[in-house]
């Protein structure tokens, strides 16, 4: 596996973001290791509050939810997947594969970090991974905050929008990072905001892991990931850990998903899940206090 590493002076400017980066190496699959990067911020004895961004993002969507959870007193972990972010990226389109980023992430969050009693907070491929990891190891998950997002298995027709996105994503000769992230929010991003997006990729060689992740989306029932999600949700729809939706009112991608998965998981009853309104694909842009401020009165509550 052909590993790229983004050059650190790529994030010397990024705004409202003061982080600094820690990393843990984890099984490549292959015999080899990849470096993955993660920021830490809270109260070290806290609650662990997990973090999990999508596509084509990283962990520096979640900077003004990281903040506000922080100030609520609570462990917050943001890691960046592989392929995205300050992480390593596999330069090949085939290196990534759905079971792969469940296996990374994993890596990172059981093993090297060593978290337990994690409350998981996923949107967009956040949650197609955070699900599948509370489904196999829900000994270690308090509760799950899903945020447009989902888990598909193929039996439900993907929108038209997604299908144009992921043609896009394989076919154009050049990725537009921030161009992409901008159509999935309502604000307008500011020119700083729009670089710190593309900071992780200094040319294209470096995007396989943002061309990779539409096309590892179950969207055919004999996708060969369809078995293990429909696995999860035999299992996630019977956990009582507790299961709050928190989906933007603007999302056309992932909105279809917020009453079945408060209809179907068991821990979604007697929830009173928020609608966050004016918000688009990444809320955590648009809302993000109003997104926090429901995590954390979440946590609080169970």
């Amino acid at each position: 596996m052909r590993i790229l590493r983004t050059p650190d002076e790529r994030f010397a400017h990024l705004p409202d973001f003061p982080y600094a980066p820690s990393y843990a190496d984890v099984p490549d699959g292959e015999g080899g290791t990849l470096r993955m990067a993660y920021v830490e911020a809270g109260r070290p004895d806290g609650s662990p509050v997990v973090l999990l961004h999508g596509e084509p993002s990283w962990s520096f969507l979640y900077r003004t939810v990281i903040r506000e959870l922080a100030s609520a007193g609570l462990r917050v972990i943001a890691p960046d997947l592989v392929g995205f972010g300050r992480s390593d990226k596999p330069a090949e389109i085939a290196d990534h594969t759905y079971a792969r980023h469940v296996e990374w992430t994993r890596a990172l969050l059981l093993d090297a970090l060593a978290l337990d009693r994690i409350t998981v907070v996923g949107q967009d491929w956040g949650g197609l991974i955070g699900l599948r990891l509370v489904a196999e190891h829900p000994e270690r998950f308090a509760r799950v905050v899903a945020a447009n997002t989902g888990l598909p298995t193929g039996d439900i027709p993907m929108p038209e929008v997604w299908h144009r996105f992921k043609d896009a994503m394989l076919s154009a000769p050049e990725v537009d990072i921030p161009r992409f992230v901008q159509a999935g929010c309502k604000t307008e991003l500011p020119p700083e905001v729009r670089a710190a997006y593309d900071a992780p990729f200094p040319d294209e060689s470096y995007k396989a892991g943002p061309r990779a992740m539409p096309s590892l989306v179950p969207h055919t029932p004999d996708d060969p990931s369809a078995p293990a999600n429909r696995a999860a949700w035999q299992i996630l729809t019977t956990l009582e850990l507790p299961f709050l939706v928190a989906f933007s009112d603007g999302d056309p991608i992932t909105g279809g998903m917020a009453p079945i998965l408060m209809k179907t998981m068991a821990g979604a009853g007697g929830l009173a899940h928020p609608v966050i309104s004016g918000a688009g694909h990444f809320l955590q842009e648009d809302a993000g206090t109003e997104l926090a401020r429901h995590i954390a009165s979440f946590i609080r509550a169970s």
